[in-house]
């Protein structure tokens, strides 16, 4: 079996960790897998990803798993009633994961999803999103790059799964954008199936992992609205939500956002569909100069999708993020056709669904509109997330009627 832990981090005497407060005793046995800074008593100098015992005063371990003092989140658990955090630990998990996923997918109508979705699989910061025979690593952060033998988990993927190639990207920002860990590196667009619909996406210079996984039930849902509607599609990036809409029977599709490749990836992956060209249009506008624009023009439409990309980074940025969001949605609002339906989501973990509630009816009051909640949806069942940790809930969709 190829190494799944680092060898440093295998071979290294454990950091031991005190925590300043008791009542996270609980928390942390009820699986809540982070600790803040503030959490511990000291932090012992350290490399990013050392393994590390979190202990009573007593000297009682509650738990094993890898440590960054320069990060705010210093404390990832891996191990809480387990005997011992090694390679086989790491294994039986990957291979959790891997039967999940089989139970999710078995066939070839959905070839694109999430593999490893990090804490919610039991193997925080690791996550990997299988586009048919490529798989794409991403690490969130330098304690999780420490801690994982990268190398050592694309081999254990690519025999498991025969994949052609193990991409490991990095994180924005990064010098590099990525390299192989197995295999060559994509060298472009790869296709790959989601619920019987074919698309491509850039897994090398596409945002995230290169296709937004976690839609995939939304969009499959939102087809019982769409047949000989008008359907327009904001923040469409490469038209996930469009190509279903146009496979459901819209009488057209509109898709804006402000990125011309993305909207040339729209127009790639519709055509990839066989859908007719002219009941499709891609638009590079900013969303709420287009929703002006269309408002002051008095344009509708039957559906209106509004996913935008996170507008609450932080904790700090949410008072600005709630009124963002309700200015916009409330803009989508004044374009959906009486009768039809608007469909708003936020991918923000510092959004709670109470909050985007409040958000979506203040929205619509603003619009002067009345709306009925037809649907609330979230993530899917291939983005699991700890029971204890709600903050790992992140995505929230509600589709409303409105007047």
């Amino acid at each position: 079996m190829p190494t799944l832990l680092q060898p440093s981090t295998a071979q290294q005497k454990p950091i031991h960790l005190q925590l300043s407060n008791r009542t996270l005793i609980k928390t942390i046995k009820c699986g809540h897998p982070w600790l803040y800074a503030d959490s511990l008593q000291s932090l012992p100098p350290a490399p990013p990803g050392s393994l590390a015992l979190v202990k009573t005063k007593e000297g009682d371990i509650i738990a094993k798993g890898l440590y960054d003092p320069k990060s705010k989140l210093v404390f990832r658990a891996l191990a809480v009633k387990e005997r011992r955090l090694d390679d086989s630990l790491v294994e039986a998990r990957l291979q959790r994961a891997v039967a999940l996923r089989r139970r999710l997918f078995e066939g070839q109508q959905t070839t694109g999803y999430r593999l490893l979705n990090g804490e919610g699989d039991l193997l925080p910061g690791l996550v990997c999103d299988v586009y048919g025979s490529i798989a794409v690593l991403k690490l969130d952060g330098d304690g999780p790059a420490g801690f994982y033998d990268t190398r050592g988990i694309a081999t254990w993927l690519q025999q498991q799964l025969q994949l052609h190639s193990v991409y490991l990207k990095n994180r924005s920002g990064a010098a590099s954008r990525g390299s192989a860990l197995v295999g060559p590196v994509p060298a472009k667009p790869v296709q790959f199936r989601e619920n019987g619909l074919t698309f491509a996406a850039d897994l090398v210079a596409g945002q995230k992992t290169g296709f937004f996984l976690d839609q995939r039930d939304n969009r499959l849902w939102m087809q019982a609205f769409h047949k000989g509607s008008r359907v327009l599609n904001l923040f469409g990036y490469t038209g996930g939500f469009s190509v279903y809409a146009g496979a459901a029977g819209a009488s057209h599709v509109t898709t804006i956002d402000v990125a011309d490749a993305a909207l040339a990836a729209a127009d790639d992956n519709w055509q990839l569909n066989e859908l007719p060209p002219h009941q499709h249009k891609s638009v590079a506008a900013d969303a709420f100069e287009f929703l002006d624009g269309a408002a002051a023009a008095r344009e509708t439409w039957d559906v209106v999708i509004c996913d935008p990309p996170s507008f609450a980074p932080n904790k700090a940025s949410v008072e600005k993020a709630q009124a963002s969001y309700e200015r916009l949605f409330a803009k989508a609002a004044a374009v959906t056709a009486s009768g039809g339906v608007l469909a708003l989501a936020s991918c923000s973990s510092h959004i709670t669904f109470p909050m985007f509630h409040t958000i979506c009816d203040a929205a619509v009051q603003r619009a002067r509109r009345t709306a009925a909640v037809v649907g609330v949806k979230g993530q899917p069942a291939d983005h699991p997330y700890p029971a204890a940790c709600p903050e790992l809930r992140y995505l929230k969709f509600i589709a409303q009627v409105l007047d």
